[in-house]
This record gives C-alpha cells, sequence and structure tokens, in this order.
C-alpha cells in the first residue's frame, strides 16, 4: 500500500543546516530545501560579485550534504585550492556552479542540474535567483553593509533587511512553503544566515498564510556580534520582530548542560550555551520540545543529526493534515 510521505521544508543556511539535512536524507518524506544566497565572504562572496550571480557557497554545502554519490566525488566537491594564484580560495563546487549557470543561463537550473548529478533526492531551491546584499540597522542607528560585516562590528542588530528591496523569491519558494506539512527553520546565524530566508515580503507573507507547522530548531550557542547574551525566548522574538507573532508553532531547545571543557573552548570566543525558560516560550504560543540534540562523539557542539531528523520526522507525521 502506498504511503503518503509528510512535505518537509527546511530554511536557512549556514553551517547547521547541512547537518540536519544530513540526517533528514535517510528519511521517507517529500523534502524541500531553501537556501540563503546572501553571503558575501571567501569564494562565495567573490563569485557574487565578480559573475553577479546569487552566492553559491550554502547551496554548495546543502547539495554535499544530501548527495548520494561516494566519499571521494564529495570530497572533490568540496576541494577548496591553496595555491598563489587567482583558483586560491575558491571551492571547485563553487565553480562548477558557475559553470552550470553560465551553460544554462539560470541560476536556479544550475542548482537543479548539479543536484541531479549528485543524485540528490530533494528539492534543492535558492531563496532568490539573482544577486543580493545583506544589511543590518544596529541599535545605534549605524547600518552595516555585507553579510561577513555584520557580526564584526559586536553592535546589538535591531533588524537585517535585503537590497534591493523588492527582491522577489523564486515562485518554487512560495510553493513550497504554502503545499508543506511542516517548515523547519533550521539551527545557524540568526541574523545572517537563517533570517536573509525569511525576511523577503512574499516568504513572509506565505509563512503567515501556510497552514504548515513551523518548527524552529534553536542554536545550543551564542554567536558573538549576532546573538551576545540571547536565550531561546529573545532567538523567537528576532524572528517574529522580522516577519510577524505566531508565525512558530514548536521550538526544539537542547535540555542537557554543556560539558566544562567544550564551554571553556567557546568562551574564548565569548560564545555561550542558550538558555531557555518554558513559561516564556509558551507565553509566545510555542510547543517547547526538550532534547539532547547534541551528538556526544564530538569535542565541539555539533548537532546529533539522527535525533534531529528523527524529532522533525515525528512532528511531520503527527502534523500531516496542517494546522487546525
Amino acid at each position: 500500500m502506498f504511503m503518503q510521505k509528510p512535505k518537509v521544508v527546511v530554511l536557512g543556511g549556514g553551517t547547521g543546516m547541512p547537518v540536519l539535512l544530513k540526517g533528514l536524507k535517510h528519511l521517507p518524506i517529500d523534502l524541500s530545501v531553501i537556501v540563503t544566497v546572501a553571503d558575501d565572504g571567501g569564494s562565495s562572496g567573490k563569485i557574487r560579485q565578480d559573475m553577479d550571480i546569487p552566492a553559491p557557497g550554502d547551496i554548495r554545502n546543502v547539495i554535499a550534504a544530501l548527495a548520494n554519490v561516494d566519499d571521494e566525488m564529495n570530497e572533490m566537491f568540496q576541494h577548496r585550492f591553496q595555491t598563489n594564484n587567482e583558483l586560491s580560495g575558491h571551492a571547485l563546487g563553487n565553480l562548477v556552479l558557475v559553470a552550470l549557470n553560465h551553460m544554462t543561463g539560470n541560476f536556479y537550473e544550475a542548482v537543479k542540474k548539479l543536484a541531479n548529478i549528485f543524485q540528490v533526492n530533494a528539492n534543492i531551491i535558492p531563496v532568490v535567483n539573482e544577486a543580493v546584499v545583506l544589511n543590518a540597522l544596529m541599535d545605534d542607528g549605524s547600518v552595516i553593509i555585507g553579510e561577513s560585516n555584520i557580526p564584526v562590528h559586536n553592535k546589538k542588530i535591531d533588524r537585517v533587511f535585503l537590497t534591493p528591496n523588492n527582491v522577489k523569491p523564486l515562485p518554487e519558494t512560495v510553493e513550497a512553503i504554502l503545499e508543506a506539512d511542516v517548515i523547519v527553520i533550521s539551527p545557524g546565524s540568526l541574523y545572517t544566515s537563517i533570517l536573509p530566508n525569511i525576511i523577503i515580503s512574499d516568504i513572509v507573507k506565505a509563512l503567515n498564510e501556510t497552514k504548515a507547522k513551523t518548527m524552529y530548531v534553536c542554536n545550543v550557542m551564542t554567536q558573538l556580534g549576532e546573538t551576545n547574551d540571547y536565550d531561546a525566548t529573545s532567538h523567537v522574538q528576532a524572528i517574529y520582530n522580522h516577519i510577524g507573532p505566531h508565525t512558530i508553532d514548536a521550538i526544539v531547545v537542547h535540555k542537557e548542560a554543556i560539558s566544562k571543557p567544550i564551554r571553556q573552548i567557546y568562551e574564548k570566543e565569548q560564545s555561550f550555551p542558550v538558555t531557555y525558560n518554558i513559561n516564556e516560550l509558551e507565553q509566545l504560543g510555542l510547543e517547547v520540545m526538550e532534547e539532547h540534540i547534541l551528538d556526544p562523539h564530538k569535542t565541539v557542539v555539533r548537532h546529533n543529526k539522527e535525533k534531529i531528523a528523527e524529532i522533525i520526522y515525528d512532528y511531520a507525521m503527527k502534523n500531516m493534515n496542517g494546522k487546525g
């Protein structure tokens, strides 16, 4: 008997998202991944600036995470050149995306072709199909231009916004959000990896209109220059300030204390465990999922991909009929 698969949409970018996707790719779900393209650092930023195309770095990492090819091919795809010429610092996968973009004349088509080559069983969608710049309005009224510049100023962020300001998402992003059973906001840099995906007006509208349940996998550690002194409530409130209240239905938080040796490593970077207050989160209308979500075998803070995938899958199966 044919069993219907839940439609799961994951929104995000940065380093947290691929870990989550590595767990999800083995599950019987209909998966769509909406990826930020606002990166302006390193190889990805240079390509965006020189070629006037969406930044490919986060897309590359998502393809690598969801790939069903041998390890050597994936390793080659992620290889970063260390040379004394213009290739230095570039990741091969970024250059392949540039080549496919030239061949197809369309960045999204390039992404689809590359995902097909790497036997990805998911729909990977760049949030927009053009080059964009992420900007931040700080609490002191100053404006910081460029995703990589925002954290280094170490000022309190009021809000972030994209330019051009009338940018339109790909229609496939809106369609995926409206048709989803569950939407997952992945862990990652809150202001520079997560919010760039969800602040575009048409996506804000879709997130407010969808019948899907929305789950936020909260960061485990704070990030210097972005979320200094933030607890879980502060993370949610920042999202609400950008896209409106009651847009998240559930939050996953890590309930176990971080070991002292690992805490000490992060304290050198002024990064600290994200605390949470269940009553405050419930007052925001959230179902709070307290779970042990870190990989116990790692000597740094990394999510347990199997555990997170299991939480998401169970939630998706429970909510296949949407809200209400």
